[in-house]
């Protein structure tokens, strides 16, 4: 009796946990994605003002694998930060510009057109910048994520608190 419980359980659980994890029909054109509605929300981004993400699937707070589009409008200048979490990224729109390292260092940035992929490995540092256009990422990852700063005197949150 308690084998056939223990197996039951054990199926339960695999079971809870493809179905937590079941990927939901979903196709968007770029224009579908350039007009996705702004709001506020800022999980797995830079924090900065104006930069959004929207989740498309996951949640990127929890254990799990994640999605999110980023949006960062034009003339924006992301400081070095990492994540805690692995991620793969996509440029979906605009160009963009991104390097490596503890500072942001312009000569150091490449240019990333739409189509372009690049990675964030977890706990490297990391910068970015947009110019006349405002840029579209998809971001992936295995959360939970977060974001940290090199240097705390470049982090938003920190700029709010003070």
């Amino acid at each position: 009796m308690l084998r056939r419980f223990v197996i039951a359980a054990l199926f339960l659980v695999a079971v809870s946990a493809a179905i937590a994890q079941s990927l939901p029909e979903m196709r968007m054109t770029p224009s579908e994605i350039g007009a996705s509605p702004l709001d506020s929300n800022q999980i797995g981004s830079s924090g900065v003002p104006g930069v959004h993400t929207k989740v498309i699937f996951g949640d990127p707070s929890q254990v799990g694998f994640y999605t999110i589009l980023l949006f960062v409008p034009a003339h924006t200048t992301i400081q070095a930060h990492s994540h805690r979490d692995n991620r793969m990224a996509t440029v979906v729109s605009g160009e963009w510009h991104f390097g490596y390292g503890n500072h942001f260092d312009a000569t150091s940035l490449k240019t990333l057109p739409p189509g372009s992929v690049y990675s964030e490995p977890g706990g490297d540092n990391h910068f970015a910048r947009t110019d006349a256009e405002p840029v579209i990422v998809e971001v992936s990852g295995y959360g939970p994520t977060d974001t940290r700063y090199f240097e705390a005197k470049n982090d938003p949150k920190m700029r709010e608190n003070n």
